[in-house]
């Protein structure tokens, strides 16, 4: 009966050392789970994403079918699949060492990005994100803030995840300049600055349009072709925001002559105003015209955006096409 009793604690003494041990391993850099673990689970249904920088704070929640930023304003589509995409894909690619840690991160102040993801009220993730140029990727992740840190990625996606975590509202908010009903536009005028000539306005009064320029109001014009311009309002979209530009670049843009100006009076009152200018590439120190893009602004918002021609040509009309052929 002893020697059973003996051999009974030898065997809980054993497991009990067991799971220490495994939990040890677990815990251990880099494959413990609670520090490698940043994927949401398979099946899990995303309803809220919060991000938190410094005193700041971002929320995308779903609301129905749709998401809103901070509750209140439409986001994109595309956007917020891509960040439900990589909270259920992201892979650990390598682990950080403290002392790139230290000179990368903490000695150049860099302040992180904390994400938390809700399944409806519930808490499923919550990880750091670190953004640095410092490597490949361009991000370095931790679970908790006394976390090991590592380099994340997402498979088959080559650019850098970090910076789709930000809590700037506009990246998360539809591309579009324009979109309009021709009922709720009241006028149109564009400036040609190249070609000033070409400068018209566009008068919209119940559905009755005239055409007019700087010297008076013109005759003879294409009544379709101004109806069939009026409705290329109802969407015109923009590639990305140039949030990468400099200072001194953001002064020198704005400071060049703009190529075009488009200002759109709405019926119910208010305007949409566009500046748009030449885009250039640097290259070999030297300026290089894009022949695809221009960047442009609009009057209510403060910061430069980037359109392609493709989207931007059917509102790039001159005088003439009003008048055929």
């Amino acid at each position: 009966m002893i020697m059973n009793k003996i051999a009974i604690r030898y065997i809980l003494f054993i497991l009990i050392g067991m799971v220490i041990l495994l939990f040890l391993l677990k815990e251990k850099s880099p494959f413990g789970k609670n520090n490698t673990s940043f994927a949401v689970k398979s099946g899990t249904e995303i309803t809220r994403i919060d991000l938190f920088q410094g005193d700041n704070r971002l929320s995308l929640q779903k609301s129905g079918k749709d998401w809103k930023v901070n509750r209140t304003k439409a986001t994109r589509k595309s956007a917020v699949l891509f960040i439900i995409r990589a909270l259920k894909e992201i892979k650990i690619k390598s682990p950080v060492s403290p002392e790139i840690f230290r000179n990368e991160i903490i000695g150049k102040g860099i302040i992180p990005v904390k994400v938390n993801v809700y399944e409806r009220r519930k808490l499923v993730k919550s990880f750091y994100v670190y953004k640095t140029t410092s490597n490949t990727y361009g991000n370095i992740m931790k679970m908790k803030a006394s976390s090991k840190p590592f380099i994340v990625f997402m498979p088959g996606y080559e650019d850098n995840i970090g910076t789709h975590f930000t809590l700037n509202e506009l990246f998360w908010q539809p591309y579009t300049v324009y979109n309009l009903l021709p009922s709720e536009i009241a006028s149109i005028e564009l400036d040609n600055y190249n070609e000033a000539e070409a400068s018209f306005r566009i008068t919209n009064n119940k559905n009755r349009f005239s055409l007019s320029y700087s010297n008076g109001y013109l005759s003879g014009w294409d009544t379709s072709r101004v109806k069939r311009y009026v409705t290329y309002f109802t969407y015109i979209p923009f590639e990305s925001w140039a949030f990468d530009l400099t200072g001194d670049e953001k002064k020198q843009i704005k400071s060049q002559p703009p190529l075009y100006r488009i200002n759109v009076n709405k019926t119910g009152g208010g305007n949409i105003g566009l500046t748009i200018w030449e885009k250039w590439n640097l290259g070999d120190g030297k300026k290089n015209r894009d022949t695809d893009r221009v960047w442009a602004k609009l009057d209510e918002v403060n910061t430069i955006f980037i359109m392609r021609y493709f989207d931007i040509d059917p509102i790039l009309k001159k005088k003439s096409y009003f008048f055929g052929d």
